[in-house]
């Protein structure tokens, strides 16, 4: 037990026994514990710079619920929701807390859901002091005030350093991310990888929120300009939810978790943002680039004898990312809500080169493409990729639903209906031929065709402004303030249409075989919201 000011804990409740607990420390204390334990060192930027070892991703096929009362009606058992039984869930769970008992641990009170009707108090166990440090950017922070009565309803314990012995603890393998809703604890090892604390969280919410709030929990950021109309941003990492909402004209509400209340309310999940770094600029993206300073870490990045990040660099992973408070951005919504959205943006990084760079989708569509959650893998991205490989990923967030998609559809679909909102494709990927052809979208003219949305200039839909696919059967404008002429046509940009339609026709055909799994569950009015099929 330790006393901060005029606050008590004790994780006597937990099973914890003779630790040295370091409670509730500020960033700048963190930081400097990280670099005194030589756990990171510092960059030029002002940044802590860590590198998370063996995992610098999330493992999906290590993540589990336990299955019991709770879960096993609701969950969508499947290779994404991996059951764990209750009893290993306790025998792994008294192994952690040995292991984290007579150690230095850090512990922080914080709590999700800016929000006050759905506020999620939080507390948070580490091994490490840089993990906590991200759990201080993370999570929402609260008030000396309101630590006074603090009391936590979901528990994340995170031992880095413990390895699961999988013959005799159920997991796969020695690491784990395992979520208990009767015990409602995140329970995590084997993995310095931080992006699993807050993906527990995540996942916890998307459960309870639609299931006892009926409020949609979405993997998403949104902003909002000066009149008070809300954007949000779906996409898989590296499509551009980070980037697109960070905008020096509109406010910031949150940049990867969000919920849609029944009153018709966007509230961010979280207290900071999650970044890729990946050829980061401070010409093309100043914002994110200005946020890297002292409280911010920087995950797996490359630094030269001067502490210099190279952000090109992808030696140690394609995933190198920033953790920062979203205070760090100066342009931000306080507090983290907003007004229904006017308008919803499907990122997605086509590889193949055939998708409009901007579209407008009906409600079907809509549904349809956010089931599908699609984007695009690379060569060189993992080993094996030689060629663009569609990937698909359900609700834009598929390993952190833990209930069927077509429920979380359901719901977008309803409040997208009752709200009148605009929804739009936007491709960041590749125009004028698939990768290794074509080139990357140029961002300015993404941001220009956001823009254009945001500002009414694309809101005449006639027949003389829109042009449909013939393939994907969205709706393609004809022109844009600010962007080519030419490159708003896909088709045209290849300059060969038979290839162009053949690699089309491919991708539409990826598209309907990935539906398959879900086509049972679906609406005819989704089904219709498909591409159309063809075989060569």
């Amino acid at each position: 037990m330790i006393q901060l000011n005029t606050k008590s804990i004790s994780l006597k409740n937990l099973g914890i026994k003779n630790a040295t607990i370091r409670y509730q420390l500020s960033s700048s204390e963190l930081h400097a514990e990280t670099l005194a334990k030589k756990q990171g060192v510092e960059s030029s930027l002002g940044a802590i710079a860590v590198n998370t070892g063996e995992f610098t991703g999330r493992s999906p096929k290590d993540r589990f619920i336990v299955k019991d009362e709770i879960t096993k009606d609701e969950v969508w058992w499947s290779d994404i929701n991996l059951p764990f039984d209750s009893d290993k869930f306790d025998s792994l769970y008294n192994k952690v807390i040995d292991y984290l008992s007579e150690k230095e641990i850090f512990v922080r009170d914080s709590y999700a859901c800016a929000d006050e009707n759905y506020k999620l108090n939080i507390r948070v166990v580490n091994e490490y002091s840089w993990s906590n440090m991200f759990a201080y950017n993370m999570f929402l922070r609260p008030t000396e005030e309101e630590l006074k009565d603090f009391s936590p309803e979901w528990t994340v314990i995170n031992a880095p350093g413990f390895m699961a012995n999988p013959e005799v603890d159920g997991t796969r393998q020695h690491n784990f991310a395992i979520l208990n809703f009767t015990r409602k604890i995140a329970l995590i090892g084997g993995t310095g990888y931080t992006g699993e604390i807050k993906k527990g969280i995540f996942s916890a919410l998307n459960f309870i929120l639609p299931v006892y709030k009926n409020t949609l929990p979405m993997h998403c950021s949104a902003n909002v300009g000066k009149s008070g109309d809300t954007a949000i941003f779906f996409g898989l990492s590296g499509t551009g939810k980070t980037t697109l909402s960070t905008d020096p004209d509109r406010s910031l509400i949150g940049d990867d978790e969000h919920g849609w209340t029944e009153e018709n309310t966007i509230f961010n999940f979280e207290g900071g943002c999650y970044a890729k770094v990946i050829n980061l600029s401070q010409e093309q993206e100043p914002e994110i680039f200005a946020a890297i300073k002292k409280g911010a870490i920087l995950e797996n990045v490359v630094l030269d004898d001067h502490g210099v990040v190279n952000f090109a660099d992808t030696s140690i992973t394609q995933n190198t990312r920033v953790s920062y408070p979203i205070y760090h951005i100066d342009n931000i919504q306080e507090p983290s809500i907003g007004k229904h959205p006017k308008n919803i943006f499907f990122l997605t990084a086509d590889a193949f080169g055939v998708l409009p760079p901007i579209s407008k989708l009906t409600p079907s569509q809509a549904a349809y493409h956010f089931i599908s959650g699609y984007t695009a893998k690379v060569a060189g991205t993992e080993a094996g990729v030689t060629e663009p490989t569609p990937s698909f990923s359900a609700c834009f967030g598929a390993p952190f639903m833990p209930l069927h998609p077509t429920r979380y559809a359901e719901m977008l679909s309803n409040k997208m209906q009752e709200a009148g909102v605009n929804v739009w494709l936007v491709n960041t990927g590749w125009s004028g031929g698939q990768y290794g052809v074509g080139r990357r979208m140029p961002l300015k003219y993404t941001r220009a065709m956001i823009s254009a949305v945001l500002n009414g200039d694309l809101a005449d839909y006639t027949y003389e402004n829109y042009h449909i696919h013939s393939v994907f059967g969205v709706a393609q404008p004809r022109s844009c303030p600010g962007v080519p002429t030419e490159l708003l046509s896909p088709r045209a940009t290849w300059n060969n249409d038979e290839a162009y339609y053949k690699t089309a026709f491919k991708l539409s055909n990826a598209f309907r075989m990935n539906f398959k799994q879900f086509e049972e569950f679906a609406s005819e009015e989704i089904r219709r919201g498909g591409p159309q099929r063809y075989t060569f």
